[in-house]
């Protein structure tokens, strides 16, 4: 280290030589007291130039970082750098700090980085208003009043979205397997939906797999290939119409209330009714307190974007859980002995909660598990036959935290809870002698 001198201006700078791999490195760090800058360069004959100029004080919050190629000695510069980055990064690290933190300055401005960049991914992941809360964008497409010819669709689902798995829960209970064929994506690294073949062992969950009627590799392609194309979000679930090649509706809810009453000429099982007559206004009671409140709460609470929107968010969520829990404990379902597709569109949201919602969205104030009516009723859904091999669990929790980057930058997955592993869920739940006294129990208040 060369000691400052007054033609330096209290600038002090660091030199190292590092071989790694046989490769020389040449870093130089350089800090300005005067105007508390720091400036890093790495060099080597194999690789890219990097100077990185973080902000001063006076400073608007972002930093510029700039990459200029250099000749290169050898042809497999690119994967020779990339393979030891990681390691060259320690080995820097040790020599600058040793067992010690990073500099202040460095991680204050490594800080201001990320939060800056957080703000700019988040904006576009999530939308939110003028608080910070997250606003959810209206669904593109709906089903019109017309219904499709069951014959010619196609559903597009994500195991991960709990609003896909709503279509794929409908579909299995009325026996659509056959009628309605299903391509499952996957989220990529850029957490856009794809399509690829996942090897596992079994048969007994849904797994991801290729686009199976348009070929495709990923699903901003299948809705570029309608008329107009479209250069909107690629959002699940899709229903497709594979003669006219057009986006028949990415609303679920509109996709589970069509599969439910209107493709009963081709169900396997069309005396089931999920939505029956005398029930459509309690459902949709319930719709309206647990959609805003739980459904979309919990996305609410992990997508906010300041402390008083994440506040409201969690207190409204746990305010309804609650208040569920205790409707429970003298109805089997929400809207008495009968499954309706309240239930459906709750039970998507109760399955992810422990595995996901609960630690990486925040929703730390309770677990499911710690809810007996709701936890009991969640296995009681599950237990219905055909309803767990829609849940591959696995695959949710890779989706969220593998995928999801901004909520989870080293993108490391804990493991699933005891709880909710498949022998855990199926354990007795006790509701099946459980006979609601009064159908016409009241839906709380939101």
């Amino acid at each position: 280290m060369s000691l400052p001198t007054e033609a330096q201006r209290f600038t002090r700078s660091i030199r190292i030589a590092v071989n790694y791999k046989y490769v020389p490195y040449h870093l130089c760090l350089v800090e300005t007291e005067a105007s508390r800058a720091m400036s890093c360069s790495i060099s080597s004959p194999i690789s890219s130039h990097l100077r990185w100029m973080p902000p001063s004080p006076k400073a608007t919050g972002k930093f510029t970082c700039r990459v200029s190629p250099r000749m290169s000695l050898n042809n497999n510069s690119d994967s020779n750098f990339s393979s030891g980055g990681d390691n060259l990064i320690k080995a820097i690290g040790k020599v600058l700090w040793g067992a010690s933190l990073p500099p202040g300055l460095l991680i204050s401005t490594v800080r201001t980085g990320w939060n800056s960049a957080w703000q700019i991914m988040m904006s576009q992941l999530a939308p939110s208003d003028s608080s910070g809360g997250y606003t959810r964008p209206p669904s593109k497409f709906r089903l019109s009043s017309q219904n499709p010819t069951a014959t010619n669709l196609h559903l597009y689902v994500g195991l991960p979205c709990p609003w896909a798995h709503r279509t794929l829960i409908v579909r299995a209970l009325k026996g659509l397997e056959e009628t309605i064929p299903v391509s499952i994506a996957l989220p990529g690294q850029d957490g856009a939906w794809e399509f690829k073949d996942v090897q596992v062992q079994g048969n007994d969950v849904l797994v991801p797999g290729r686009d199976r009627v348009n070929g495709c590799r990923r699903l901003k392609e299948v809705y570029g290939l309608r008329r107009g194309g479209y250069n909107g979000r690629a959002t699940v679930p899709m229903l497709w119409d594979v003669e006219r090649k057009e986006v028949v509706c990415n609303e679920s809810y509109d996709i589970i209330e069509f599969f439910n009453s209107g493709l009963n000429s081709f169900a396997q099982n069309p005396g089931l009714d999920l939505s029956p007559v005398e029930l459509k206004g309690k459902i949709e009671e319930w719709n309206r307190l647990i959609y805003p409140n739980v459904n979309n709460g919990v996305y609410r609470c992990g997508f906010a974007q300041s402390q008083e929107a994440y506040d409201a968010a969690v207190n409204d969520l746990f305010s309804i859980l609650d208040k569920i829990e205790d409707h429970l404990g003298s109805s089997r379902y929400l809207c008495g002995d009968e499954l309706t597709l309240a239930d459906v569109c709750l039970f998507t949201t109760l399955i992810r909660f422990d595995i996901v919602y609960n630690v990486m969205f925040k929703c730390m104030k309770k677990k499911i598990v710690e809810y007996p009516n709701l936890h009991g009723y969640m296995r009681d859904i599950y237990q219905i036959p055909k309803v767990a091999m829609t849940c591959n669990l696995e695959a949710t929790m890779d989706g969220y935290f593998r995928m999801l980057f901004p909520l989870n930058p080293g993108c490391i997955r804990p493991v699933m809870p005891s709880g909710c592993e498949h022998e855990a869920l199926t354990r007795p739940h006790n509701r099946g002698s459980m006979a609601s006294a009064d159908k016409s129990l009241p839906v709380f208040a939101a």
